[in-house]
């Protein structure tokens, strides 16, 4: 359905007085703690901040950017860059803004959501024209600064049915039952999985869902010994390796959050002597441009990464200009197999 946007209806702006006379300081002192806060205390500077945020302020200039629509700057504000997926799309979304003229602004909160708050309430104030935000999951604070500000954004890496706000991404559920199905078609039984860090993340506990419920739909146990937590990286990764050794029997299978855990978790295996796959199957997330060179190439499931960059760099852009702007429900996944999985072999030959 293709929808005629409608500009946000204005919120009375407030001003620096007001935030004064909340906070019982005076207006100067509110200027000082937001623009050079290293001038005061820490305790005043945190209560300005309160102020700021229950009030829903935005320092004056950035009124005027926003009034004006001048700025030709959009924000992206993701998790982390450590995770390749988002650079891509983050490169797709420049790329398109790059187009007509405008500027990217980028900054990553490390799944912290007072960062995440800071570093949105920053580019509002320094007038950015839209924001492309990670996930459908956010503080009411950050909600009520975006509806305070008239600024549009719109939300990534989820379906559109996740949330009230715009939304573009796909099923994250969806995607594990696809994996789980692929593994069980192969004949594994007993399969694991090495999930990427779940505090402020949608995405993450979608897909423990989604693995929870093709695990009972085909009847086979998932413990919480064959669940194991860890950062985006290869050190971190094989240390979820060893990890989920030490809880006991290893799985024939293992889930990977992402191709780069996926690679982690190949590297140790084979550190190890732990063939992959004749003893050990390993599927990753995203299709990143070195899953295919990796020796074996990685089976993974091919993500939407660009075009979820494309699409919410469009959706702004409409919106900032009065055009009519459509979403898609939910953007297609694809299982890319390759070498890193096979059938089971029977447990005798398998490495604990």
């Amino acid at each position: 359905m293709t929808l005629k946007p409608r500009p946000p209806k204005p919120h009375a702006k407030i001003r620096i007085e007001e935030v004064a006379r909340a906070a019982g300081v005076s207006a100067a002192t509110v200027s000082r703690a937001l623009n050079n806060p290293h001038l005061v205390s820490k305790e005043l500077r945190q209560k300005v901040e309160k102020v700021t945020t229950r009030l829903g302020y935005v320092a004056h200039g950035a009124a005027r950017a926003l009034a004006s629509r001048r700025s030709r700057a959009l924000g992206a504000v993701v998790p982390t860059l450590s995770n390749t997926i988002f650079s891509d799309a983050i490169g797709a979304f420049q790329r398109r803004l790059e187009a007509e003229n405008y500027t990217m602004l980028l900054a990553t909160f490390d799944y912290d959501a007072e960062v995440e708050f800071r570093n949105v309430r920053t580019m509002i104030e320094r007038g950015v024209d839209g924001l492309m935000l990670v996930g459908v999951t956010h503080g009411k604070p950050l909600y009520d600064l975006l509806a305070s500000s008239g600024v549009p954004f719109v939300q990534t890496w989820a379906p559109a049915r996740t949330s009230p706000h715009p939304t573009i991404g796909y099923d994250n559920a969806a995607l594990t039952r696809m994996v789980v199905d692929h593994l069980v078609g192969l004949g594994h039984t007993e399969i694991g999985i090495v999930a990427g860090v779940a505090m402020n993340n949608d995405r993450v506990r979608a897909r423990l869902v989604g693995m929870r419920a093709a695990m009972r739909r085909h009847k086979l146990p998932l413990p919480a010994s064959r669940i194991v937590f860890t950062e985006y990286r290869i050190d971190a990764a094989r240390a979820a390796f060893r990890e989920m050794q030490q809880r006991g029997p290893m799985p024939t299978a293992l889930i990977a959050n992402n191709d780069i855990v996926a690679m982690g978790l190949m590297l140790e295996a084979q550190s190890q002597g732990i063939r992959v796959p004749r003893q050990l199957s390993i599927v990753g997330v995203g299709d990143l441009e070195m899953a295919a060179h990796f020796h074996p190439p990685l089976t993974t499931i091919r993500t939407p990464k660009q075009t979820i960059g494309t699409l919410a760099a469009e959706y702004l852009l409409a919106r900032i200009h009065d055009r009519p702007v459509s979403l898609p429900p939910e953007l297609p996944l694809e299982l890319v197999v390759r070498g890193t999985t096979a059938p089971p072999q029977i447990r005798k030959d398998r490495t604990a």
